[in-house]
């Protein structure tokens, strides 16, 4: 997970106590102690993959995005990781659904070189760390009103499964920066530390994410749909370990890629969205974990 590592002096702080366990890495919206590196300037995206409807977020990336369902008067939601939440990293089996939040997400231009304003939650919609790594926020603003004060549209949820070979942009408002690389498959469980996620997207080398892009959307750049969102790299070279995630096959065969970067699917949000843009675990399609 790369929300944390966004220096090397900030890893170096805060690197054994994320280890130690949940009750510590649970603070909300950390703030890194160490003085962040210099964002670098803008990189050129493909044309599909301008910055509009980026957000950074405090410790990570983000994005103002609608389901298929979603209509200009819903409010609007906000996508990233689950380890991006205020309240910590969830727990193995944890899911969090409508807890009030007043978190601020920073809204690019389109070219990245600049915020067009401050967006505000009214709650986590939906959070988890379990089999994905998304936390979807509900925004006090409509889809219209963001529209019509900064010009921004939202970016489109896919709602079907992303296909092996894509080529992708992961968009990140943290550092204002785009990778553009290739989906290169799929992992049958990616395994990080306590967490294990399912049907994971591995990316090609060029997309070489760093701490600070967590919770970048992943776009098509053929449609601009979103196909995914960023979440981990195996940074070190170790086997399953916190920012070391190793990939487990159908067979229970282990492997690891160092310095590659991986996200999770976000068709899964659009089979539990409703008409009012609401998370409805109940629905029958959806396959979200539920809360216990």
């Amino acid at each position: 997970m790369t929300r944390r590592l966004i220096g090397a002096a900030v890893a170096a702080l805060t690197g054994a106590a994320l280890i130690a366990g949940p009750a510590v890495a649970a603070n909300a919206d950390p703030a890194p102690t160490a003085p962040h590196p210099a964002r670098p300037a803008p990189t050129a995206p493909l044309a599909a993959t301008d910055y509009h409807a980026i957000v950074a977020l405090s410790n990570c990336s983000g994005s103002v995005v609608r389901g298929p369902q979603s209509t200009d008067s819903d409010p609007a939601l906000v996508l990233t990781n689950g380890h991006c939440s205020e309240l910590g990293m969830p727990g193995p089996g944890e899911v969090v659904v409508n807890h009030s939040s007043s978190r601020s997400f920073s809204l690019l231009n389109k070219s990245g070189t600049g915020t067009l304003g401050t967006l505000r939650a009214s709650q986590i919609e939906y959070s988890t760390m379990t089999d994905t790594d998304v936390t979807l926020y509900k925004l006090r603003s409509t889809y219209a009103q963001i529209k019509s004060q900064y010009g921004t549209d939202a970016l489109q949820l896919s709602p079907n499964h992303p296909t092996a070979g894509t080529a992708i942009s992961v968009v990140s408002g943290y550092w204002r920066t785009t990778y553009n690389c290739s989906l290169d498959g799929f992992v049958y469980r990616l395994h990080e530390a306590d967490w294990i996620w399912k049907d994971s997207l591995r990316y090609t080398s060029s997309c070489n994410t760093i701490g600070g892009t967590s919770g970048s959307p992943v776009v098509d750049n053929a449609s601009g749909l979103v196909v995914g969102v960023n979440n981990t790299s195996n940074e070190s070279g170790e086997t399953c370990t916190l920012d070391n995630p190793c990939e487990i096959d159908q067979n229970g065969n282990t492997t690891i890629h160092q310095g590659i970067g991986y996200g999770q699917e976000t068709y899964l949000l659009t089979q539990c969205l409703t008409a009012t843009n609401d998370v409805d675990l109940t629905l029958p399609a959806c396959q979200l974990p539920k809360p216990a």
